[in-house]
């Protein structure tokens, strides 16, 4: 089963290259981040002509996460467990079904956090103090699981084409990555580094500056996988070329093929 995560910056700017995308690649699965759309708006249409079940969880203007599937979506929550009060439509779940198992799909639009220090990093980190709390939760209960999508957070040096610029950024700085550290200390896997090792692997590029042309990227979509999930894997690649068609996000997508 082919699944992937893609920041598509807006369905309505997006209308034309995401399904232009989905006919090429053709993913099973499909979690999407940054719809910008109400429910309601969501143009579901285009999906449910290619064969997809669709799910939102959509907020006007900004975030916004949906799940785009072949197979039928079980038991679809919305929301990140841990705050009441948090009303920013950034996570979603759901259950599909493979040839022999089930697997929890979790899909995630992780704060930004800028400017660093301020409110908006400390909402990050607590945000993803929740995100590691989830995923302990569904290791106590031994469900297979994945968690993708746009984490907001650059790993390691490596994972960008120049660290020197984002040492003070919020998807860089210290206490980000420890806690993305923490999320992998659980026994998660990174899909992507467990099949790509080295630099030079990005999936955003930003619009300013000729950052695609001068390859003045950085990794920061990625898959996490649970022990279980893992052993699954076969394959994890990023289409890279994505970024440089007819009105492309800034973000590409990335896949990972699970064999369940």
């Amino acid at each position: 089963m082919k699944i992937a995560t893609f920041n598509i910056n807006g369905i309505k700017a997006r209308a034309e290259a995401l399904p232009a995308w989905l006919d090429e690649a053709q993913p099973d699965v499909v979690l999407l981040q940054e719809i910008k759309s109400v429910d309601d708006a969501f143009p579901r249409d285009l999906f449910e002509d290619r064969g997809y079940n669709v799910e939102t969880h959509g907020q006007k203007s900004f975030n916004g996460v949906a799940i785009l599937s072949k197979h039928p979506l079980e038991d679809v929550t919305r929301g990140l467990p841990g705050d009441d009060d948090d009303d920013q439509s950034r996570y979603i779940e759901a259950t599909v079904m493979g040839d022999h198992a089930a697997l929890r799909i979790c899909g995630l639009y992780l704060p930004n956090g800028n400017p660093a220090p301020g409110p908006k990093f400390d909402y990050k980190l607590a945000w993803m103090d929740r995100l590691r709390a989830r995923a302990e939760s569904l290791l106590a209960a031994e469900t297979p699981f994945l968690m993708a999508g746009d984490y907001n957070i650059i790993p390691q040096a490596e994972d960008a084409a120049k660290p020197e610029s984002w040492r003070d950024d919020a998807l860089f700085r210290p206490a980000s990555r420890e806690k993305f550290r923490r999320l992998l200390n659980l026994g998660l896997t990174d899909a992507f580094r467990a099949r790509t090792q080295g630099p030079g692997h990005y999936s955003f590029w930003d619009y300013q500056a000729g950052a695609w042309n001068r390859n003045n990227g950085i990794r920061i979509d990625h898959f996490l996988l649970s022990p279980a999930c893992a052993d699954w894997l076969r394959d994890c690649q990023i289409d890279r070329d994505v970024r440089g068609r007819e009105k492309p996000s800034d973000h590409v997508p990335v896949w990972v093929d699970l064999d369940f």
